[in-house]
């Protein structure tokens, strides 16, 4: 048995050339985190986690998953034990983790957090839960230190139009060495197949806008509005979490019946709600490209698929899987619509099936234009696809078909505090990648050619792509 830690320096770098582009020029870079669902009110507040369970387990899906495949009673992941009581069954679960990416990440945050290098098991459960309840109670470990921790420049949190945006007031009055950005998500101003929602949503935004909302002309206005608020507060791009795109050919007057309809809470059938969603996609489409904002486009997740599990826990609690719907027809069709009027703003696709990364990544270079370096984006892997085969498999989409010298990088697309060293686990397996192809021949063994790709990869890309000065 090795005497090294199995979270070494050199974890995951299997070639000479691979360490030196990570300690040389991966490892340096700061950290943008331009997709997160982080909280905008833990950061405001400062939170102080009581615990490992708090920051580590609390509302990860990813770890009840793999704790429900190890036969654990839903009482330790959503029930009604106690933090410690949670925090010994995720660890009886970690041994039987090995080879799935939670097994790495699991290592590396308790690694990179709380300098902890034992194997979590069983046996060893006791011991890390009291040290690192004992670190978790200095000021490094709250939410802003955790940041700062981390070289964290510029984060962007998840916000709904009708949100008051009242935390990321507090956060930027009260000094936090992190910029904290909030980002457009729109996603239930589509939601007409659930009246319901919608009409409950279409209150408070009305509430948030000020506005009466009563026609489609009269929520365009409202998402305008708020779309300038948040412009005001910092905010730069959208985001969407789409199973597809929408690029259904409608009339002014049958959307204008179907948003009727549902504010009257008749659901729209499949065929209105993809009539409605293209028309308010197109829109939001113009907005984002008039405000100069990116678009993000989640496309793929098939989600709540237990029936019986999401009526008794809800939304968010493990229960969703990459979709296999037909991508690409409707895809090109919105893009050439925004394209044709010239008003495609910049946009990233975060693809959820592997089976489409080459019909993706094929799909960027019909809308490149030349305005800007990389304008169409291959999104990082995400959700299934954030570990390391998965990224080494956009990677090699985007670098065959694009360019991968121009990928804005990673995000960490999490709720979770306790992720940052997913970056790092990101910039290990680019180095590595890259490392193995110098070492076979394919690319040249020549660090002023791969030092500033790889640097700007981690960084500098998206620093620059986003407009974010300073930080």
């Amino acid at each position: 048995m090795s005497s090294r830690p199995f979270i070494h320096e050199d974890f995951l770098l299997n070639t000479a050339a691979a360490r030196r582009l990570y300690h040389g020029f991966a490892k340096p870079e700061p950290i943008l985190d331009y997709h997160c669902h982080l909280s905008p009110k833990d950061i405001a507040e400062n939170r102080q986690f009581k615990n490992l369970f708090e920051i580590w387990l609390e509302g990860d899906h990813y770890k009840w998953r793999a704790m429900r495949s190890n036969g654990v009673s839903e009482r330790f992941c959503t029930g009604d034990a106690t933090p410690r009581e949670k925090f010994k069954a995720w660890a009886s679960t970690v041994p039987h983790t090995v080879r799935n990416p939670l097994y790495h990440w699991t290592h590396l945050e308790l690694s990179r957090y709380l300098g902890i290098t034992e194997l979590l098991d069983e046996t060893t459960a006791d011991r890390i839960w009291d040290q690192a309840n004992e670190r978790l109670a200095s000021p490094e470990f709250s939410t802003q230190g955790i940041l700062k921790q981390f070289r964290v420049t510029t984060l962007c949190t998840t916000d709904d139009p009708a949100d008051d945006l009242a935390h990321h007031e507090a956060i930027a009055a009260g000094g936090s060495d992190t910029r904290v950005l909030p980002t457009f998500r729109p996603d239930a101003a589509l939601a007409v197949n659930r009246a319901g929602l919608f009409k409950a949503w279409i209150g408070r935004l009305e509430e948030a806008s000020g506005l009466a909302i009563e026609s489609l002309a009269g929520l365009q206005e409202a998402l305008r509005k708020r779309g300038e608020f948040f412009h005001e507060r910092g905010c730069r791009l959208s985001d969407h979490g789409l199973e597809r795109c929408y690029a259904d050919a409608c009339s002014e007057s049958e959307v204008e019946a179907i948003f009727r309809a549902a504010l009257s809470g008749k659901d729209a059938s499949p065929e209105e709600h993809a009539k409605y969603a293209s028309h308010v996609m197109a829109f939001l489409g113009r907005l984002y490209a008039e405000k100069g904002w990116t678009m993000q486009l989640h496309l793929g997740a098939l989600r709540n698929n237990n029936t019986r599990l999401m009526r008794q826990l809800g939304p968010d609690t493990g229960f969703d899987s990459i979709g296999d719907f037909p991508q690409t027809r409707a895809l090109a069709a919105f893009l050439d619509r925004l394209d044709s009027e010239n008003a495609l703003p910049k946009t990233i696709l975060y693809n959820l099936n592997p089976a489409d990364n080459y019909a993706f990544a094929t799909m960027l270079g019909n809308f490149q234009d030349g305005s800007i370096a990389g304008k169409l984006q291959l999104g990082s892997g995400w959700w299934f696809l954030d570990q390391k085969e998965a990224m080494e498999w956009q990677f090699n989409a985007l670098s065959n078909l694009g360019l991968l010298s121009r990928f804005v990088g990673m995000v960490t697309d999490s709720r979770s505090f306790m992720s940052y060293p997913r970056h790092e686990y990101f910039r290990r397996t680019l180095c590595n990648l890259i490392g193995r192809e110098v070492e076979s021949g394919e690319v040249p063994d020549d660090d002023a050619l791969l030092g500033p790709l790889v640097r700007n990869i981690c960084h500098e890309n998206a620093r620059t792509y986003f407009g974010f000065a300073g930080k």
